[in-house]
């Protein structure tokens, strides 16, 4: 298995000569994310701001609040736009989450710097099963996580190759492709979590930038993720996990 620093050098030597791909695919990426969650919240605030106005302080007021016209229309709004968005999420952002991920793979692995073509074409290509796939993986996280928070987050390192092998083996159903996953990860679990710990000083660094480090800071740790699952998939091929 490499050293953190091996990957980071690696992904950073990728990177070299296509930051600026790089950063316009992130920035597409969180465009898409950001206008569907900033929708939301601002139709949130107003909710919550007509119910300050109208100083409900007890449950009998709130049933009273409930009824008026106008708290009624911003309800309903909020309520459709959050299922905008959950629709949006799932048929857009989870797919879209695969080309990206991939998308950096093919420029590790094969030099490929097409980075927003690439994306967006592995996103819709066998388009509905990664959409099922991805959702199928984050309903079971999901359901770990019910559990308590630990068990969700370990199945979520658990998991975490799951957007490439999808890519790779398409011919692998959504269970199979997670159970793959689980398989690769046996072992190296906590060597992704220190990993990604590795960046939190990168990450604090774009908090003071207020964020926008983040542009540059996701694709180098995305392009690093990418040469870790080289390394366990060629590590679990060994084993003769592939065969």
């Amino acid at each position: 298995m490499k050293s953190n620093q091996q990957f980071k050098n690696q992904a950073l030597a990728a990177l070299r000569g296509n930051w600026v791909k790089a950063v316009l695919l992130t920035v597409i990426y969180l465009a898409i994310a950001s206008a569907a969650a900033s929708t939301l919240t601002y139709q949130s605030i107003q909710l919550q701001s007509y119910m300050m106005q109208e100083n409900v302080t007890s449950v009998y007021q709130m049933a009273s609040l409930m009824q008026d016209p106008m708290y009624q229309a911003l309800a309903q709004r909020l309520n459709g736009t959050s299922s905008a968005v959950t629709l949006l999420e799932i048929f857009l952002l989870l797919p879209l989450s695969v080309g990206y991920a991939n998308a950096m793979r093919k420029l590790l692995v094969y030099g490929d710097n097409n980075l927003v073509a690439n994306a967006f074409g592995m996103a819709f290509k066998n388009y509905l099963h990664k959409v099922w796939t991805m959702l199928w993986m984050s309903i079971l996280i999901c359901l770990w996580s019910l559990l308590l928070i630990i068990p969700g987050i370990i199945k979520s390192f658990s998991y975490a190759m799951t957007p490439f092998i999808v890519e790779e083996y398409p011919e692998l159903s959504a269970t199979e492709a997670i159970h793959r996953s689980r398989m690769m990860m046996r072992g190296h679990k906590f060597d992704l979590f220190w990993l990604l710990l590795s960046f939190i000083g990168w990450a604090f660094l774009c908090l003071l930038t207020a964020g926008i480090g983040f542009i540059w800071l996701i694709p180098y740790v995305e392009t690093s993720v990418a040469g870790f699952y080289e390394d366990v998939k060629a590590d679990y091929a060994l084993n003769g996990g592939l065969d």
